[in-house]
């Protein structure tokens, strides 16, 4: 009777995962990726955050309130290129339906993106990051966790804002299988890199000039609870634009209307 329960519930959860799977065809990026350019300003260890256009990333934009609703890993070559030719994956990232999966920055070249890059982090934690997220390419999600894929069916809850990110958290109490985000905090975490701490005041001693109640201390959050806009947000990772990384001389810009403008000049 438990194996039929099972394989019921995962019928349903690989259907529902198909509906939150399908793209917007009214999606239409502002400023797609050029994937040649992406790869010459990313370092091992960037976040590339990702605005997606499917079901699901249009829940994960509202219950966030921001544009990005993916997130992925950059982990430059260290893994192997394909045998059959095609392009070497250097992204890791956790996709609904997939698990945890290696992809070619081409995937997203029709998509607007963000690079975030940790600041500071030293060589060993980057690669202690990179092994962190390698280690757990194959890691799938179960489909059985009806509750998890239920909650983006409701793309707008009626909840308040401040209740919204827990609603990301509920359900099997294993989001990382679910959401991108979560696994690349834990990595982060599991170096003691800090994405966006509580900051509180510990209470100190009678006196009210100790040192000690003074003291900020950082507390990191549980990474179930981490979003792709926590990166963008987090004053511990620098936002790398690669049109403004190999330097920008405004002057050297074609306007299309000076362009028209010596068209005519040439045709006159």
């Amino acid at each position: 009777m438990s194996a039929s329960v099972d394989r019921l519930l995962d019928r349903l959860g690989h259907f529902l995962a198909r509906r939150l799977e399908v793209e917007s065809s009214g999606y239409q990026p502002y400023t797609p990726s050029d994937p040649e350019t992406l790869h010459r300003t990313l370092q091992p260890g960037d976040v590339l955050l990702v605005e997606g256009n499917q079901r699901l990333s249009a829940a994960i934009k509202y219950l966030t309130q921001s544009t990005w609703s993916h997130a992925a890993l950059f982990v430059g070559d260290v893994l192997p290129p394909p045998e059959d030719g095609t392009e070497r994956p250097r992204l890791i990232e956790v996709n609904l339906g997939e698990g945890c999966v290696a992809v070619p920055l081409s995937k997203y070249r029709t998509y607007n993106t963000r690079i975030c890059r940790p600041s500071g982090l030293t060589p060993d934690d980057r690669e202690a990051i990179i092994v962190f997220m390698a280690e757990r390419l194959g890691l799938k999600y179960d489909m059985r966790n009806i509750i998890d894929l239920m909650r983006y069916f409701l793309p707008t809850p009626p909840v308040p804002v401040r209740w919204r990110r827990r609603m990301i958290a509920l359900g099997s109490g294993d989001p990382t299988r679910a959401i991108c985000s979560s696994l690349i905090a834990q990595a982060f975490q599991s170096v003691a890199y800090p994405i966006l701490p509580r900051v509180r005041r510990a209470p100190g001693e009678a006196a009210a000039e100790s040192t000690y109640s003074r003291r900020e201390i950082l507390e990191i959050r549980h990474h179930s609870l981490y979003t792709p806009r926590d990166f963008d947000l987090s004053p511990y990772f620098q936002i790398v634009k690669p049109t403004l990384a190999f330097g920008f001389d405004y002057k050297m810009l074609t306007w299309a209307e000076a362009g028209e403008e010596e068209a005519r000049k040439k045709a006159g």
